[in-house]
């Protein structure tokens, strides 16, 4: 039901957005960027769990548009630092008012308490799965160095 629900509520988004010349993906990382500025491209794929060839093309296409620039690192030549651009911070804006308006749409006829509730159910949620992730990278982390170790990982 959650994966119905964004998925649902994905589409209504692109559906609006398109209007404002941007996709998702391209939303996605100017939302990322207003968030730490200054990050280079291999830094916010990570951020955005994409492959660098994917970030690199977004980037581009957003720094062809005028809404994203590059400028080299100060420490280091061979990497450039990522910026909006003065005219992404209107639509950045626009951007906003957009994702909260399907949320209000998605949560219209829940009463405040509703929603505070359901905010607590998706945050215990999201840590439960945090939590068994979390759980389940450190045992796969400590599988392979345990077995060069010939004992535990301890």
């Amino acid at each position: 039901m959650l994966n119905d629900i964004s998925r649902l509520m994905r589409t209504q988004f692109d559906n609006r957005a398109r209007d404002l010349g941007l996709t998702r993906s391209q939303w996605r990382v100017m939302v990322f960027l207003a968030r730490s500025e200054g990050v280079n491209q291999s830094g916010l794929a990570e951020m955005i769990e994409v492959d660098r060839m994917t970030i690199g093309r977004l980037i581009d296409r957003l720094e062809a548009s005028g809404w994203v620039e590059r400028r080299p690192d100060a420490s280091d030549r061979r990497v450039h630092r990522l910026y909006l651009t003065r005219a992404a911070r209107p639509l950045l804006d626009k951007m906003i008012v957009l994702a909260n308006d399907v949320q209000e749409a998605a949560l219209e006829g829940l009463s405040t308490a509703d929603r505070k509730k359901l905010g607590e159910l998706l945050s215990a949620i999201m840590n439960n799965v945090s939590a068994r992730q979390a759980a389940n990278d450190a045992e796969l982390s400590d599988g392979p160095r345990a077995a060069r170790l010939g004992g535990s990982g301890d």
